[in-house]
């Protein structure tokens, strides 16, 4: 990685791939915890899971109905139905043992419920008179209401075959399977698994917690009433939402002002909850960028080998935790070769290493900067494989409401990777669209967006008709 005195000087352009590249060596999968089962949604599992017990773990009944011994109502039919002496109920959460179902003979059976010995199938109370001696029945009586209902005897009017209706043990899943490979995301029907053979908790990977903020004295909070030259404080909330979607447990920070002392005070505080830190603003060349003042001081006050001692004599003899955290700095203020998003900072803060990204102010560029670094960081802390947003070729197209006359084609600039708003079509001939302009404030287009056009370094101009990247954001 780079000093920070020497991207400071501007004396090197990044390009995209590269900056991604050293973010993603630095950033670490998170160490393995065990997490409740609730808590583990949307975790990697990081172990084989085998089944201890077969699921089901007893033959039950798939239908509210009867069990029976099939061979006793292979002749019913409408006209001539079988009559069977019912002995019994058995119900979900019963031993089922209680029972048995001779010749002759059957048990109402309720859904769930274990099959009882001697019964070989269930009979569908819709094709029983459910014990009344009327015409089918449309829902069995229920147990309170029904003083003949586990006795008497029932009409079946038509004929079973040996298993029907009847879940067998192991017919999901046998004792010793896999249930679920190492590397897995888990979702609802996966932790919906964990739990039915009987497991509390998985071991993860962590979803990273993640704290946003966002600098300038300019911003206000949605809610307040601005005054004179202030605006709201939309890219904190637009990146604390991204890094929710991107799988993170998220911290937003109000907005902090223009001075460095405050800035260092502010992540200082919020260091204790962070597994990485996300800023936006203030890490351009202008007089008030505070990020790039605050860290950047920080980075260059930090003392080097006290004079006239060996090396080897202060080596690990520093007690960090008698310095502020945020003394400890190591961050890079680099210009990218790509637009928008052009300043950008990456490295480390603090005594544990936390990663820290610094994201330009113009929402747009905020915005296309954490697709293109945050979510693929917030990802690979995971551990997850699939760390970017798909990518497709697409047909390039005028806007909607271009009118009769065509529009000039889509320019970018020489030596830049240029990431447009856009709207994508799929289907056989995937389409995408231009949506808003190019200027990195303009955050209404950007909300109708719903993929980025990639204009490459070596494109300057984009003609209707071609064919382009698209980044699908949706």
């Amino acid at each position: 990685m780079s000093s920070t005195t020497e991207q400071a000087t501007g004396a090197r352009t990044w390009s995209v791939a590269e900056h991604l590249d050293d973010i993603l060596t630095a950033v670490q999968p998170l160490e393995p915890i065990e997490l409740n089962l609730l808590d583990a949604q949307g975790c990697v599992l990081v172990e084989q899971v085998t089944v201890p017990v077969a699921l089901p773990p007893f033959d039950n009944s798939s239908m509210d109905g009867y069990a029976v011994r099939a061979a006793d109502t292979e002749r019913a039919s409408e006209a001539s139905p079988a009559v069977l002496t019912v002995i019994g109920d058995v119900a979900a959460g019963s031993s089922g043992t209680e029972l048995t179902v001779g010749p002759g003979r059957a048990a109402r059976i309720m859904t769930g419920a274990p099959l009882p010995p001697g019964a070989d199938a269930v009979v569908p109370v819709e094709w029983t008179d459910g014990g009344t001696g009327a015409g089918p029945a449309r829902a069995m009586a229920p147990h309170s209401a029904s003083p003949q209902g586990s006795g008497g005897q029932v009409r079946v009017h038509r004929p079973v075959t040996p298993h029907a209706y009847v879940r067998a043990r192991g017919g999901d899943v046998c004792a010793g399977d896999v249930a679920l490979e190492a590397g897995t995301v888990l979702g609802p029907p996966q932790i919906a698994l964990l739990s039915a053979i009987g497991r509390p908790a998985a071991r993860v990977r962590p979803r990273p917690r993640v704290v946003v903020l966002s600098t300038g004295s300019e911003l206000a909070q949605p809610g307040e009433e601005l005054a004179a030259g202030q605006i709201y404080d939309s890219n904190s909330f637009a990146l604390a939402a991204a890094a929710k979607d991107a799988g993170a447990i998220v911290y937003r920070v109000g907005a902090v002002t223009d001075d460095a002392e405050t800035l260092r005070a502010t992540i200082e505080d919020q260091l204790i909850r962070a597994d990485l830190l996300v800023t936006t603003g203030g890490v351009s060349v202008g007089a008030y960028d505070v990020v790039k003042e605050a860290l950047t001081a920080v980075a260059e006050e930090e003392p080097g080998e006290p004079e006239g001692e060996p090396a080897e004599a202060t080596e690990g003899a520093v007690d960090e935790d008698a310095e502020p955290a945020v003394h400890r700095a190591h961050v890079d203020f680099r210009t990218l070769a790509m637009q928008p998003g052009k300043p950008q900072g990456f490295g480390t803060i603090g005594p544990d290493r936390t990663p820290i990204l610094t994201l330009p102010g113009n929402p747009v560029s905020s915005y296309v900067s954490f697709e293109l670094f945050v979510r693929p960081a917030i990802r690979a802390m995971m551990g997850l494989a699939d760390l970017h947003r798909p990518v497709v070729r697409a047909t390039l197209l005028p806007p909607h409401g271009a009118g009769g006359e065509e529009p000039a084609p889509l320019t970018s600039p020489e030596g830049k990777r240029q990431f447009l708003r856009g709207t994508y079509t799929g289907g056989e001939r995937p389409e995408v669209r231009p949506v808003g302009g190019s200027g990195s404030h303009l955050i209404g287009a950007l909300a109708h967006a719903d993929a980025l056009i990639v204009l490459p370094e070596t494109v300057t101009e984009a003609a209707w008709g071609s064919e382009v990247e698209a980044v699908l954001l949706g």
